[in-house]
């Protein structure tokens, strides 16, 4: 049997540990207590979907600290950021493509017969119960639906 997404992350805390890799371990082990944290407020046990999602919020607050870094001109926090971004993207599934995601909107929007924005949330309903949806980046997907619906 594959280990879990979190299995992984785990064990990969103790070779970071052991190979004295300070930035690693920090990363890992902030994202170990996120999820840990997730578990207690969902009242969930802790499965790849909990730790996929946990996962992306942290990448999605770590690009967005980068964007204040940025304006103040902090080059150093934006590049320990950076690093610990590709930390984490390692247990990320990869998005699907662009192409891949268009093809997926237009389904979705002729399957729901949705005719105007007012009807958005019924494509992006649609796209939630897609197969691949973890893979679906909806950040990206509501723009594009706003694009192709009057």
């Amino acid at each position: 049997m594959m280990a879990t997404i979190y299995e992984t992350l785990r064990a990969d805390i103790v070779v970071a540990m052991k190979a004295r890799d300070a930035v690693t371990t920090t990363a890992l082990r902030t994202a170990d207590a996120a999820i840990k944290r997730a578990e207690m407020d969902t009242n969930k046990p802790i499965d790849d979907a909990l730790v996929l999602t946990t996962l992306r919020k942290a990448v999605k607050n770590l690009a967005d600290a980068n964007v204040e870094f940025a304006k103040g001109g902090r080059a150093d926090l934006i590049a320990a950021n950076e690093n610990e971004i590709r930390i984490l993207e390692k247990y990320l599934p990869k998005n699907l493509d662009a192409a891949t995601v268009e093809v997926l909107v237009d389904a979705a929007i002729k399957e729901t017969g949705a005719a105007s924005k007012k009807e958005m949330g019924k494509v992006i309903g649609a796209l939630k119960k897609h197969p691949d949806a973890a893979l679906i980046d909806f950040g990206a997907v509501s723009k594009i639906v706003q694009a192709k619906l009057p």
